[in-house]
């Protein structure tokens, strides 16, 4: 095999890695955000914990955490509490850096 081959696997490998590092580290912050809410929402064990699962599912429905942030606010309000739509971002990423945390910490 050529270095150049060699060189172009290498980054190929790199690029998977990196992506499924993305992939978890949102994953997480997005189950995290899901249980904030919950908190506030006053839902609790396996209430809580559907309800997070709810929010990591919600990213799936497009591209960026836009979907992620419409489900949580809108959810919030519904539940009758006020709270700024700047408050939910500076969440999500706050909770984004302890996930990335996390997720570099289980290798």
């Amino acid at each position: 095999m050529s270095a150049f081959d060699e060189r172009q696997k290498g980054q190929e490998a790199k690029f998977a890695f990196d992506a499924e590092k993305k992939f978890k580290a949102e994953a997480r912050r997005n189950k995290l955000l899901g249980i904030w809410a919950a908190e506030l929402m006053s839902l609790s064990g396996d209430e809580a914990k559907a309800y997070a699962a709810e929010v990591v599912a919600a990213d799936f429905e497009e591209a960026g955490d836009g979907d992620v942030f419409r489900k949580v606010s809108s959810d919030l309000k519904a539940k009758g509490i006020t709270i700024g739509d700047d408050v939910i971002r500076q969440k999500m990423d706050t909770l984004a850096g302890v996930a990335n945390e996390q997720i570099a910490s289980e290798g």
